[in-house]
């Protein structure tokens, strides 16, 4: 890609191959051919609307469930910084979210405002842009239960508003296309007692905190929940736990976390991920599914497609 296929003109901050390792929890992987880091919505609009609709379009939020390939991303990666991250306690237990604003934020602001229903968001690291696109969850809610609309910028910079019936929501799923940017989000909730709703967020950030490898660069949940079971307990059950490859590693503390443990590539902890896959299939004749999105390309295999979650 040339350097005239991306738009020049704008207010944001626009960086050539740029290291992609520090954004995500991982600490692994890749370079961006380009990260926009855009001022306002006007410039992520006008940028969009000016870029060569060939140039793969990919939205970053905290980097928590994701694994960037060594071979880098193609095209433009979007990182919704601080003037996205505002938000607001509306009439009605309505609260409205930029789509880079934090799970914490947001549950913080309901229970200061007397909100109930939005705690879990306490419970999952990640943006509001990451949690309306994969329909995230915990503790037994998730952003289906709680979403009316989202404002959503489409390629080719046309921004629209779309109620949670068009998402078509899944389990941990949505039907928005590649290439769309989530800004901004209204979540309802309903009244509720500050004290109770705090007592309740502490309850969920002690329950991480026990149960969560927290402290290590991992990547949050790795593989989707087997219906009717539980993704760790296959994974346990397959001889998992502790299982390494390079520097990555099966977290002993819960089985469904892989972590870098100090040095790994990101085809380390992919490759892991396959291999815990295949176990758990001979084993316990079960599929799982990755829950962590894969983006980019291999370095030993740089003719093969971004985005194979």
């Amino acid at each position: 890609m040339t350097a005239n296929k991306v738009p020049q003109n704008v207010r944001g901050k626009l960086t050539p191959d740029a290291p992609l390792a520090k954004l995500v929890w991982f600490k692994s992987g890749g370079t961006a051919e380009w990260l926009f880091e855009p001022e306002d919505l006007d410039d992520l609009t006008a940028f969009l609307s000016d870029l060569d609709d060939r140039v793969p379009v990919m939205a970053l939020g905290l980097g928590s469930n994701l694994i960037v390939r060594d071979g880098g991303v193609p095209g433009v990666v979007v990182r919704l910084g601080k003037p996205f991250a505002q938000v607001e306690p509306k009439a009605d237990c309505v609260v409205e979210c930029g789509g880079g604003a934090a799970g914490i934020l947001v549950a913080s602001t309901a229970r200061d405002n007397g909100i109930a229903g939005l705690e879990f968001l306490r419970g999952i690291p990640g943006t509001v842009g990451g949690f309306v696109r994969m329909n995230g969850g915990a503790y037994g809610r998730e952003v289906a239960d709680i979403l009316i609309d989202c404002d959503v910028v489409l390629p080719g910079g046309n921004c629209v508003r779309l109620p949670v019936s068009d998402l078509g929501y899944t389990y941990r799923h949505s039907a928005l296309p590649d290439g769309a940017v989530v800004v901004a989000a209204r979540f309802r909730g309903t009244p509720g007692d500050p004290e109770e709703i705090g007592a309740e967020m502490d309850r969920i950030a002690e329950a991480r905190e026990e149960s969560q490898p927290l402290r290590t660069k991992t990547g949050g949940s790795t593989f989707k929940n087997p219906p009717g079971d539980k993704a760790w307990r296959v994974i346990d059950a397959a001889g998992c736990r502790g299982l390494t490859k390079g520097g990555a590693q099966v977290s002993e503390k819960h089985t469904n976390f892989l972590i870098n443990t100090g040095d790994a590539s990101s085809a380390d902890i992919e490759e892991l991920g396959e291999e815990v896959r295949r176990r758990v299939a001979a084993s316990q004749n079960v599929d799982l599914e990755w829950e962590i999105q894969r983006v980019g390309l291999f370095a030993e295999s740089p003719e093969k497609n971004m985005g194979d979650a």
